[in-house]
């Protein structure tokens, strides 16, 4: 197992709630840290799996008597999949006032927050769980040669790539067959899964730009409120994120609409067609994969460690833009620009610059992360090499 830095916001949230929900991405992670987290504590509690038809059959139409096997408390997974239990689980904990009895595990928001806000609001923890960190990654052990960011960036950080001998381009390819278009016929009952499938790629191709969602749905040939939907269906199975405009004390003139981001930078390089370092390197979204890397390994930092930071990007009218300032609190407020090339142009500082001053005392750190393999500490701004930003940020931000 690869160890993952969320356990120890497991075993926070396991000792302060009587449950405790881990979301996240398909094949992200979550069964795994669950069982090993509960094994390093010696709690002996049963994984279930609602997955299974049986055992789904059995909790939708019996949850008294389906939870009635479990008196220390059960891993129940995929629990979105029998709502009805979330009901039956309010009584079990309210009687019984022990922390960490159940922990409840799924991979769509929309059910599983729906079920926790009806009936179970106020006694669930919770925790996100993400694809691999690149500082994960080379904590197991894995050599990451840092004059080469394109050896990773287009992997991506799903488990299964580094814990298995299987190549990358087959394990994305058959993911987004597998698990991204079961959960979109689960959620959506779309008998086209072509023109879903035709959405996503498109989506790939306008990754941190300003999302337009008519001429989106217009390429799509969908109408407005389906791109909504979609985008929607798309957020609540951990694929995508949007991002909004920073506009706290600044004018009003700034660019209001969402960007968005995948939480994986493999799983977008596999809808653009990118199957080697090489094909990164020479792919005319270069520059956008590179960002949407750094958008996910922020997520990461921020989702793992339970930090309650938020990301946001900044665009005014005239173009002027910082990818991404990260607000730790209200009076402090990170940035972060990012350049694919491995080299550093004075230019690159402009936008940080003007943006740091307009913050004043509330700018926290400012960054230039690049494709490069040094690190500069220059008098306003930091230059991080791609693969330091944890080294530098993680302590930053817990």
């Amino acid at each position: 197992m690869i160890p993952r830095t969320a356990a120890k916001a497991l075993k926070r949230l396991i000792k302060g709630y009587p449950i405790v929900a881990v979301t996240g991405p398909r094949q992200a992670g979550k069964t795994t840290l669950t069982k090993e987290f509960l094994r390093e504590i010696n709690a002996d509690k049963p994984y279930v799996n609602l997955e299974d038809l049986d055992t789904r059959d059995f909790a939708t139409q019996d949850p008294r008597g389906f939870l009635g096997q479990f008196q220390n408390g059960a891993v129940l997974d995929e629990v979105q999949r029998a709502p009805d239990l979330f009901s039956y689980l309010q009584g079990i904990v309210d009687n019984d006032k022990r922390m960490g009895q159940f922990i409840l595990t799924g991979s769509q928001q929309f059910t599983l927050r729906a079920g926790i806000t009806q009936s179970l609001a106020g006694r669930v923890g919770h925790l996100e769980l993400l694809p691999l960190s690149l500082t994960e990654i080379k904590e197991a052990g894995y050599q990451i040669d840092a004059s080469s960011s394109e050896d990773y960036i287009w992997k991506g950080g799903y488990p299964p790539i580094y814990d298995r001998e299987v190549l990358a381009t087959d394990w994305l390819t058959d993911y987004i067959v597998s698990y991204l278009e079961k959960d979109v016929r689960q959620l959506l009952l779309i008998k086209d899964i072509r023109s879903f499938r035709n959405f996503i790629g498109l989506l790939a191709g306008r990754v941190g730009a300003p999302l337009n969602l008519s001429s989106l749905g217009g390429d799509a040939g969908i109408s407005h409120n389906t791109v909504k939907e979609w985008l929607s269906i798309l957020e609540a199975s951990y694929i995508i994120r949007l991002i909004y405009p920073y506009t706290r004390n600044f004018s009003k003139r700034l660019i209001k609409s969402p960007m968005p981001y995948f939480l994986d930078a493999g799983l977008l390089c596999a809808l653009l067609g990118v199957r080697s370092g090489q094909d990164y390197l020479v792919h005319p979204l270069k520059g956008s994969i590179f960002e949407n890397f750094i958008f996910t390994e922020l997520a990461k930092m921020i989702s793992h460690h339970k930090n309650h930071s938020q990301i946001y990007f900044w665009r005014d009218h005239r173009g002027e833009e910082v990818d991404f300032m990260v607000e730790q609190s209200p009076n402090k407020v990170h940035l972060l620009e990012c350049r694919a090339g491995k080299t550093v142009s004075e230019s690159f500082f402009k936008s940080l610059t003007s943006l740091g001053e307009r913050l004043g005392e509330d700018l926290g750190c400012s960054y230039l992360v690049y494709g490069g393999d040094m690190m500069q500490k220059r008098s306003k701004h930091t230059v991080l090499p791609w693969c330091g930003l944890g080294d530098e940020m993680e302590d930053e931000l817990n």
